[in-house]
């Protein structure tokens, strides 16, 4: 198997997050946009939230990496700052670790049946906030 079919079938893997989602939450609220990279290469998040008053924005590249197998992403933000993250799909739970797997700090969240709301939560050791999505546009085909 080439390199783009195992990279592709994994990425595949994050098809539910192609669209356009509100995300809601105490205190939080805003707008996540995931989309394909030309080629397929990546999956692409733009982000802009708004938690508790303070803004963030930025875009997240999701690809996997060859060597473990992870879907691992780095997150580009409009105030300088650059996070790493990897993302697991299993059954409907998406989880995604903040720095790498088993790491307390980390959103899980559930999807729906019809995968258009996903309802979860970040944690770390010592806080947390509850953060939903809710799909407002399909993905263009």
């Amino acid at each position: 198997m080439s390199t783009a079919t195992t990279t592709a079938n994994a990425l595949h893997s994050l098809e539910p997050l192609v669209g356009t989602w509100i995300i809601d939450g105490p205190g939080l609220s805003g707008t996540a946009r995931y989309e394909w990279m030309d080629g397929g290469g990546f999956l692409v998040q733009h982000v802009e939230l708004v938690s508790d008053g303070e803004i963030t924005r930025g875009v997240e590249y999701i690809g996997l990496h060859a060597e473990s197998g992870e879907l691992r992403s780095h997150f580009f933000g409009a105030k300088g700052e650059i996070l790493e993250y990897i993302y697991e799909f299993t059954g409907d739970t998406l989880t995604i670790w903040y720095g790498g797997v088993g790491s307390p700090a980390k959103f899980v969240g559930t999807f729906d049946a019809g995968r258009r709301r996903n309802t979860g939560a970040w944690q770390w050791p010592g806080g947390g906030y509850e953060s939903n999505m809710t799909r407002v546009e399909e993905p263009a085909r």
